[in-house]
């Protein structure tokens, strides 16, 4: 019997573009660097991951339509405190990612190899004190998503395809960035949908646990980035990656430049694009450093609806035109 979804997959079926390889190279520096940096002193590594889990949180969370701010679920995280007008559920939804966050860091830091369990566990911690009766158990009937262009598989191939989802990640010998591969392994899982509820919660964690456990920093995608998201998860369903490997590229440019600027003490380096471009001296404009940034061709980084960079990735990026010219 043919298989309903094929996993196997080549490096050359993945449309990587010119300002997708540039973005991936920076990350390959920046995570050299990183490398370089261990062991991390435990107070400058606590202070950051602290403060990127704190985000991972609120991000995710509310990309599935969770209403705490980030401030609020720093309150109910780290102060213990209930936010008046919030339900329990979202309540529970912040201590539930926190603590699954905290099971995917301790699998990171040893020799991982993906076991199906551990996705069990992390959904099960997901919605544990939610819905304990679907928690960590594959769904039993369909599922509709609102606003895909597809319906997931049956139930009963979902165990088969995520056995056969597992084993591609984990026996194929492919030459691939980890982070296209980890990005290609979270569209399949959101695909197969194996819960009835938790999926993306679920594959954000697990396909990050699936860096982390090579030596990268959490990519966190913002949830004002949730259109853009779903739109390529979309186009992930008729088989063009190229905006889902972009978007979780740049989240992981994002937290390797944070780590980085972190440890070196260089947080004052990066400025809002639009600060910059007032600068003297500089030659483009907002607009024009802003496309450059969403298009990955420079050093830049996102907090909120604001581009971050550094005079020196414009510089770069003005002499690199320069020579070719």
């Amino acid at each position: 019997m043919k298989k309903p979804y094929l996993c196997a997959m080549s490096w050359k079926e993945v449309h990587v573009t010119k300002n997708l390889r540039t973005l991936l190279q920076r990350i390959d520096v920046q995570k050299s660097k990183l490398d370089a940096a261990r062991p991390i002193p435990a107070y400058a590594l606590r202070n950051i991951k602290e403060s990127i889990s704190l985000e991972w949180t609120y991000n995710s969370n509310s990309i599935e339509g969770n209403t705490l701010t980030l401030l609020e679920t720093k309150m109910v995280l780290e102060d213990g405190l209930t936010v008046s007008g919030k339900s329990l559920r979202e309540h529970f939804e912040a201590v539930n990612h926190r603590d699954a966050i905290d099971y995917v860091e301790v699998l990171a830091a040893s020799d991982y190899r993906l076991q199906k369990r551990d996705i069990f566990q992390v959904h099960a911690l997901v919605l544990d004190k939610i819905d304990k009766d679907i928690a960590g158990r594959l769904r039993t009937g369909g599922v509709r998503i609102s606003g895909a262009n597809f319906t997931p598989p049956d139930a009963l191939v979902v165990d088969e395809l995520l056995d056969e989802l597992i084993t591609w990640f984990t026996q194929e010998d492919l030459d691939m960035h980890p982070v296209v591969k980890a990005t290609i392994f979270h569209h399949r899982f959101v695909w197969i949908h194996p819960f009835f509820d938790g999926n993306g919660r679920t594959t954000r964690l697990i396909s990050n646990l699936l860096t982390m456990a090579q030596g990268f920093p959490p990519a966190v995608i913002l949830t004002v980035d949730r259109k853009k998201y779903y739109a390529a998860l979309n186009n992930g369903n008729t088989g063009n990656y190229n905006k889902l490997v972009m978007l979780v590229a740049q989240a992981q440019e994002r937290s390797l430049t944070l780590y980085l600027a972190s440890l070196e003490d260089r947080n004052s380096d990066y400025q809002s694009i639009q600060n910059i471009v007032s600068e003297p001296g500089v030659p483009y404009g907002q607009e024009y450093v802003s496309l450059l940034a969403r298009q990955g061709k420079i050093e830049a980084y996102k907090e909120g609806r604001v581009w971050f960079t550094k005079r020196e990735a414009i510089e770069a990026y003005r002499n690199k035109r320069q020579r070719k010219r």
